[in-house]
């Protein structure tokens, strides 16, 4: 690594005015770190945001759950509230990447860093959920915008993730077994307004399908869903798998995520 300095602020008032002056915000570090061994980033400072305890804590009001941004993936997977009200979202959090990685990444740090094959981003789109930040609240819909690219600004942090609880939901995906990132994974909920399905690891950056939840919504069926054609032109294609293949698994997840909710 490049040298850097270290900074600990104990709120988010103070890590947000760090973050504003050029910090770099340094959650779970699953990502950074990484980067910077490798000398891909070299930021000059890190604020570390795991002394902040507004960050931290899982709370259940009527109909949603609020998730703090330094809750780590263990656990939001080992949370009782979450496993009773939305056990999808547990699932999603106990199947990320191995044990250290789910030891020390964090929902915020991997909502933030938007990677285009990150499991979380879709369980947030999938549930229309709102990102809460310390200057405003963004619809999961306006947050994401592509390629490790968000709608937070400079010095915005991400302080909690407000999930409405739907009817039911299922997150599929096929782990590529290396990395332990999905080639594709699809996440689908069931509200009273319609379904929404969420994909991650087949385009740059998670999106929504808008064939799909339109053919679910009337009919709630795996046939329904391999009904829909899934078009590859704008998907990835790389040495892991075709971009012809992964518009394969998107239909063939979905299928099997409706044929788990419907039991």
């Amino acid at each position: 690594m490049y040298a850097f300095t270290l900074e600990r602020p104990a709120s988010v008032a103070d890590a947000a005015r760090l973050a504003g002056a050029g910090g770099k915000p340094l959650a779970g570090g699953q990502t950074l770190l990484a980067s910077m061994k490798l000398r891909l980033s070299a930021p000059d400072q890190l604020v570390d945001l795991s002394g902040v305890p507004e960050l931290s804590g899982i709370q259940k009001d009527a109909g949603a759950i609020t998730i703090g941004a330094m809750s780590r993936h263990l656990e939001v997977a080992n949370s009782a509230d979450v496993k009773a009200a939305y056990p999808a979202l547990a699932d999603l959090a106990s199947r990320i990447g191995d044990r250290q990685v789910r030891a020390m990444g964090t929902l915020g740090g991997s909502v933030a860093n938007n990677d285009p094959a990150a499991c979380y981003p879709s369980a947030v789109l999938g549930s229309g959920a709102t990102v809460i930040t310390n200057k405003r609240e963004i619809a999961a819909d306006d947050f994401f915008q592509g390629l490790f690219t968000t709608a937070l600004e400079d010095g915005e942090l991400i302080t909690a993730i407000r999930f409405p609880i739907p009817q039911r939901a299922v997150y599929e995906k096929l782990r590529q077994k290396a990395s332990h990132f999905p080639l594709v994974g699809v996440f689908v909920a069931q509200y009273d307004s319609g379904v929404r399905v969420a994909i991650t690891g087949a385009g740059n950056g998670v999106f929504r399908h808008k064939g799909l939840e339109e053919a679910l919504t009337k009919s709630f069926t795996p046939e329904s869903a391999a009904a829909v054609k899934i078009e590859s032109g704008d998907l990835n294609g790389d040495l892991h798998a075709s971009a012809a293949y992964r518009a394969n698994l998107i239909s063939v997840l979905t299928q099997r995520a409706v044929k788990q909710m419907l039991g």
